[in-house]
Formats: C-alpha cells, structure tokens, sequence
C-alpha cells in the first residue's frame, strides 16, 4: 500500500521550502523527494480527472496555485502517441511520473537568440522516464515530451510558477521558430 500524503501536507511543505530560499537548485533538491511522495500517494490519484485535450494531446489539471501564480501543481494526462513541441517553463520545475512512461527529448538551443521569433535547436539526448522517477527542470531547460505507449499516461508538475504566467517558449525544429506558448487547462 502506498503512503498516504495528502496534495494539502505537500502544498504546506513546498510553501515552507519556498519561502526559505531563493536558490532554484535549493529547491528543486528539495522537492524532489516530496513530489515522488505526493506522485505516489492515494491522495493524487483520487484527484487525478484524466482528461485531456484532443487538439493539444495533453490534458493539465492544476491542483493547486497560489494567488500570485507561484508553487503550482498540476496532473498532465498524455494522450497515447501523442506529446508536445520542444519548450522551456520560464521558471524552475520538478515533473515525476505517475502512470505509464513518457519519452523525453532534451534540447539545446544554437542560435545567439538576437533574431526576433527565429531559433536553432540542437538534439541533445532522449531518456524515458517511468512512475515514481523524477526530472528537474531549470527555468531555461528545453524539452520535448511523447507518450508513445497505447495507453493514456500521468505526470504530476510542480511549477515555481504556473507556466502560463512566465515567459515560456515553444520551439519548431523545421520551421526554425520560437514563440510564446500557453497550455489549455482542463
């Protein structure tokens, strides 16, 4: 059986964690072990809706969000075969899985970024990342994320700030472009 520890335990820890520090290492070194706790927990799971959205693959589920945007946590449902555009967060993150593998390619970006809307990525490596295992994202980080199994898959996301609040990018490799990006919540 697995632990029971509630979204409203993780949301007082995290808000404790958060207010102590402005080092973004600190923290996500932090909530690392917690948001595998949370992922893990009856808890989650009996608040996970599992829906996503057709046009966009992905599903995002916000569970909690503090009035100022900052220390959100979402449940991402993936649709099967289906993923996102390379993108940063514009802010810090932990993501662990919950239910089912997610592919993940990371990225480095090449150009100089003086070019308005213009971009160069470079591939630099996949890993796939399976239930209770944990990536830690910098505010700059780019990556890409595909469920490529037959069944809809579970992340839980915890933001330093809700990524449609920051300055975040999406990335087309063929086209060579960056723009803003906003997810549609569900």
């Amino acid at each position: 059986m697995n632990e029971l520890f509630t979204l409203n335990e993780f949301v007082h820890q995290l808000r404790s964690i958060a207010v102590e520090n402005d080092d973004v290492t600190d923290i996500i070194k932090r909530v690392r072990p917690l948001a595998q706790r949370l992922a893990a927990s009856p808890d989650l799971l009996a608040r996970c809706n599992r829906e996503a959205d057709p046009v966009q693959g992905f599903g995002f589920q916000t569970l909690h969000e503090e009035p100022d945007h900052t220390l959100a946590i979402a449940v991402l449902s993936w649709l099967p075969g289906r993923g996102t555009p390379p993108h940063d967060h514009g802010t810090w993150g932990v993501v662990v899985g919950v239910e089912g593998d997610e592919v993940n390619d990371f990225w480095k970006r090449v150009d100089d970024g003086t070019e308005a809307g213009h971009c160069e990525l470079e591939h630099l490596y996949k890993k796939t990342f399976k239930p209770g295992e944990v990536i830690a994202l910098l505010p700059y980080i780019i990556h890409s994320v595909r469920n490529d199994t037959s069944k809809l898959s579970l992340s839980l996301h915890i933001y330093g700030k809700h990524v449609n609040f920051t300055e975040r990018s999406q990335f087309d490799i063929e086209k060579k472009t960056v723009m803003p990006w906003k997810v549609v919540l569900t």
